[in-house]
């Protein structure tokens, strides 16, 4: 069998180009809807960065405002500009600061029977739980609640833009090309009497946002389909500022600067 590898780097390239314009769109949008006058995602950071081992990328730093559960968290996180692989977002609490979450995530072809991409030791992998999320499931619980699941289903649903689905039973193995997200979350909760509750009721959580947010980078494809990275950094800048402004915070540093948004 003959393989036409430059076709499917081709290929690729452009389904990785769709996936990053989905996913910052999905993030600006669902940031929109989470935040009001008195909870939400306050934006300290978004800059183009460049070091030795992400190379060229964008960087943000954001405090997630969360006044109902009287949590706030800072999250940091390294996105690649070019082909955004891998990124990697740190989250703290404000409250335990001994906690800490990490998130890595690698973007590889296939549809997800790569065993080890993150390349974790026999330690690492002995303790690992594996879990494989399907955007095509209506799976719901209490953290789906919580976060704020979609309604979309995808059973019935077709683009009008790109023709794409509706996705039924066994799609990954239907579609040309495919891509999967491997994320992998290391939790750190050194507290004792608590501190493997918290772990597991992150996982839990860190789930169904996983779900929801690529659930809603298939479900909003007609709206971000056509966009460019260069034009999604220009939207960013005017939604960081809209975040912020909804919070009272108009100050929004950029490049080193503060801007003022008022």
């Amino acid at each position: 069998m003959v393989i036409d590898t430059r076709s499917f780097s081709f290929s690729f390239t452009v389904l990785t180009h769709n996936f990053q314009v989905a996913q910052m769109y999905m993030v600006m949008k669902m940031q929109q809807q989470n935040t009001n006058s008195t909870e939400g995602v306050e934006v300290l950071e978004n800059r183009p960065f460049e070091d030795d081992e992400f190379g060229k990328g964008q960087y943000t730093l954001k405090i997630y405002r969360l006044q109902r559960r009287k949590l706030g968290m800072h999250i940091q996180g390294v996105n690649q500009a070019a082909n955004f692989n891998p990124t990697r977002a740190v989250i703290k609490c404000l409250y335990f600061t001994r906690f800490i979450l990490t998130i890595e995530t690698i973007h590889t072809a296939g549809c997800g029977l790569s065993d080890n991409v993150h390349g974790l030791t026999k330690e690492q992998l002995a303790i690992r739980q594996v879990e494989a999320l399907d955007i095509a499931s209506d799976y719901n619980d209490y953290w789906s609640y919580m976060i704020g699941a979609s309604n979309f289903d995808f059973s019935q649903f077709q683009s009008a833009q790109t023709g794409r689905g509706p996705l039924l039973d066994g799609w990954q193995e239907q579609c040309y090309p495919v891509m999967t997200a491997y994320k992998l979350v290391t939790i750190d909760a050194p507290y004792w009497g608590f501190g493997s509750k918290l772990e597991q009721a992150l996982l839990a959580g860190e789930k169904a946002l996983f779900l929801e947010s690529h659930r809603n980078c298939f479900g909003w494809i007609d709206e971000w389909y056509g966009l460019n990275v260069d034009m999604m950094r220009e939207l960013e800048k005017q939604s960081d500022s809209s975040l912020n402004e909804k919070l009272g915070r108009p100050g929004l540093v950029a490049n080193g600067e503060e801007l003022d948004c008022s």
